[in-house]
């Protein structure tokens, strides 16, 4: 994850705090399996214990990292609205005339069809960029182009 205060989008937000939510039931199930460490067994019980520690320390390093994600985004405030970062919403229209509004998330989402990472192909070539610019980018098929229409919330009926 960036280590630099930067927005994400609301549903980015949702998915981070499911997310976190998730990881800290993992985390209490697995801490409660924990033994003291004056408690007798054999060699395949220390190791057993010892894989659940190293689960712990895994789960408590991610919970760290989501709760520093989810606090920087809050005071980096919200996404910018005239030149195309994290948290973006972008209005382009394709080669092919089609015209579509993509969030720019940092991590994949899910749930939303509409996100696009950025450091996908076309995340990485949207960055920086503002309304009216054209932009390049790789796809599967070959390299292709959209021009940025807007920057902003979505049309109604969009998510944000």
């Amino acid at each position: 994850m960036s280590s630099e205060s930067a927005p994400i989008s609301e549903t980015a937000r949702q998915a981070l705090e499911r997310e976190l939510a998730d990881l800290c039931d993992e985390r209490a199930s697995v801490s409660a399996t924990l033994r003291d460490s004056d408690a007798v067994g054999d060699r395949a019980d220390e190791a057993d214990e010892l894989q659940r520690a190293d689960a712990l320390a895994r789960l408590d390093a991610r919970i760290a990292q989501i709760t520093t994600r989810l606090r920087r985004a809050a005071s980096a405030g919200p996404p910018p609205t005239d030149m195309v970062g994290v948290g973006s919403t972008v209005t382009l229209r394709f080669a092919d005339g089609a015209v579509e509004t993509v969030q720019i998330d940092e991590t994949a989402v899910e749930s939303d069809r509409t996100s696009v990472t950025s450091d996908s192909p076309l995340g990485r070539a949207l960055l920086g960029h503002r309304a009216g610019d054209s932009v390049s980018y790789d796809t599967p098929e070959g390299q292709t182009s959209a021009v940025v229409v807007s920057l902003g919330r979505q049309p109604s009926g969009g998510q944000e």
